[in-house]
């Protein structure tokens, strides 16, 4: 699969399919999780029952694809990163008839993260964009990220797709991983938010025309930053699987490490390079 070569995938995910003890939190849409290409039984929710009850809604088509990336079965036509990982889905879009890009109020992805990590997600997966918000709505964002940081969890988070330069309460918090999304070719694509927080701190990954699973047993193709993301979070959990012991610290730095530039004004972030993070981690 071309796109798992651009961040030098392949090989990590040859050598594992990831472990039960990684689990991954999963704050999207809902999840269809019916679709023949999912291990069900690896899939839990937070919200007392699982799947999508409008399949064709944005919010349901966005967390299916976003899951497939993850958590597909190997050999299916998703990137399918991780499907040994447990995958801990938090619905955060409602199934409404919206046609945009899904978003959420700061304060009520304050808690789900919350949850998340009160139930034992080592990894967050933020595809998502916040809406405008009031200095308090993003306080109680930001000590919800605290506590994930305390808890020493990984938190990686799309940087938006409105293609401008700045900052965000996500991108700028110190737990938070962001993440642009690349071209086929390895370039920052056009859309992606850049800004000093993603260059400095952040990583790039494929978010291009990507094929991931769709309702009712289908497949589609999306991009940009809400793509890109999970890219990110599964080889963090790949790398987990691997090296169960290390600190989130250990498995944060073996990813910007290995794609670090020589400058660190960029607000330009590099690409993910997982071969490397894992040649990292050997090492040391």
């Amino acid at each position: 699969m071309q796109v798992l070569a651009l961040v030098k995938l392949n090989r990590l995910m040859a050598q594992t399919s990831g472990s039960r003890s990684v689990v991954i939190g999963l704050i999207d849409g809902p999840v269809q999780t019916t679709h023949p290409d999912f291990d069900f039984t690896e899939v839990d929710t937070l919200t007392g029952s699982i799947g999508c009850q409008r399949p064709t809604s944005v919010a349901c088509l966005h967390g299916t694809f976003v899951a497939g990336i993850l958590h597909a079965r190997r050999g299916s036509a998703a990137p399918a990163l991780c499907p040994g990982c447990r995958l801990l889905v938090r619905p955060i879009f409602a199934e409404g008839d919206g046609a945009g890009f899904p978003s959420c109020e700061p304060e009520d992805l304050a808690l789900a993260v919350v949850e998340c990590v009160r139930a034992g997600a080592r990894l967050l997966n933020l595809s998502v964009g916040l809406l405008h918000a009031s200095p308090r709505a993003v306080k109680a964002l930001e000590e919800a990220l605290d506590l994930a940081a305390r808890e020493g969890v990984l938190v990686l988070a799309a940087s938006g797709n409105q293609g401008s330069v700045g900052t965000s309460a996500l991108a700028r918090h110190p737990a938070v991983l962001p993440v642009a999304a690349a071209t086929s070719n390895g370039l920052i694509a056009n859309l992606s938010n850049l800004g000093h927080s993603v260059g400095r701190k952040g990583l790039a990954a494929p978010g291009d025309s990507i094929e991931s699973l769709a309702p009712n047993g289908l497949t589609r193709k999306f991009g940009g930053t809400s793509a890109a993301t999970p890219f990110v979070t599964g080889t963090a959990a790949l790398l987990w699987s691997l090296f169960p012991n290390a600190s989130v610290a250990r498995i944060r730095q073996s990813m910007l490490h290995a794609a670090r530039r020589p400058t660190r004004a960029s607000i330009v972030p590099p690409l993910l390079d997982a071969q490397a993070a894992w040649d990292y981690l050997r090492a040391a």
